[in-house]
């Protein structure tokens, strides 16, 4: 398992140093979600399949057999209520609102003056 980890941050520190020189790298949203599930999906098999023969206690992988499952209702609720959380503190813009009733009265006295009758 050490191995594994000293490998991850060995071929990281690489890209790095080339990140800097011949290789320009931009780590988007992404990127960074892939890396991120990555690795949880790495650990996990680690740990469920016992990849690495760790000869870990039974319970830990009674343990990491449903974990995809809770990550995933987690990641569910927790994206509920950010997007509840937005949508009660979204700030009306009253000007905004404002100079469009304007440019809607604009619009419609020209197109009376062009002949359209609404």
């Amino acid at each position: 398992m050490v191995r594994v980890v000293l490998r991850a941050l060995s071929a990281w520190r690489l890209i790095w140093r080339l990140r800097g020189g011949l290789l320009p790298l931009t780590m988007t949203k992404l990127v960074e979600w892939l890396v991120g599930v990555s690795l949880v999906l790495v650990v996990w098999a680690v740990v469920s399949f016992d990849l690495l023969e760790l000869s870990l206690p039974p319970s830990y992988r009674e343990v990491a057999w449903p974990m995809p499952l809770y990550l995933l209702v987690s990641f569910g609720c927790f994206s509920l209520a950010t997007v509840g959380y937005r949508v009660a503190t979204f700030n009306d813009c009253e000007d905004a609102a404002k100079e469009l009733r304007e440019h809607i009265r604009e619009a419609k006295e020209d197109l009376r003056k062009k002949g359209l009758k609404m």
